[in-house]
């Protein structure tokens, strides 16, 4: 959904998030997700610019669902800050970071995603709960990805992404550390092969 970031477009764009959620069965996250939605695009108001162009992008994917707020500004990066008790603002990201499992900032070529999860309760798409590892790695690369040039993003589930780009993420990631453990001395060799053989080893016990 597109929207102009205005305190008025708050009120429209919490509806349709019930409305979804509703029609999704997650009546339960509806308050919560309410919430996160209103503090991202506050941010928006706030520290971008009243007027600014932007859009929301609701998604639910089994054990998560994920709420994104799209702006133009990849200047103005949102951040955790510790408010004093008098101040009126600065608690809306931290609000987030304690209402949702995590939340993260992807930066693209000419816009940026603010993003968060919160867990529906539900199992994947599979018939299986999320697999704590792959939930760990899409982590490291959504924060590899802040240390990266603008040019670089990355976003899970390729179903937003095409194939090619979110194994050009990975592999970015993987080149870096065989680069770390080169400067340190390392075999770089011998690790590939011992974390292939943790890897089949893990897919051995997900076979019985």
């Amino acid at each position: 959904m597109s929207f102009t970031a205005h305190p008025e477009e708050v009120a429209r764009l919490r509806r349709a998030v019930r409305l979804h959620l509703v029609a999704w069965g997650l009546d339960a996250l509806v308050d919560t997700a309410q919430l996160c939605v209103s503090e991202l695009v506050s941010n928006i108001v706030t520290h971008v610019g009243t007027g600014t162009p932007g859009s929301l992008v609701l998604s639910a994917e089994g054990a998560r669902l994920r709420v994104e707020v799209h702006d133009p500004d990849t200047r103005a990066l949102p951040t955790l800050v510790d408010a004093e008790v008098e101040e009126e603002g600065g608690r809306g990201m931290a609000l987030v970071d304690a209402l949702t499992d995590r939340w993260g900032v992807q930066l693209c070529d000419d816009h940026k995603v603010t993003w968060c999860e919160l867990a529906t309760g539900l199992t994947s798409p599979a018939g299986s709960t999320v697999d704590p590892s792959v939930t760990r790695a899409e982590a490291l690369l959504n924060m590899y990805a802040t240390l990266r040039p603008p040019t670089w993003s990355h976003e899970s589930g390729l179903g937003r992404v095409g194939r090619a780009v979110a194994e050009e993420s990975v592999i970015d990631v993987i080149t870096d550390f065989l680069r770390w453990l080169r400067t340190h001395g390392c075999d770089a060799d011998e690790v590939l092969d011992r974390a292939q053989s943790r890897y089949e080893a893990t897919l051995s016990v997900g076979r019985r």
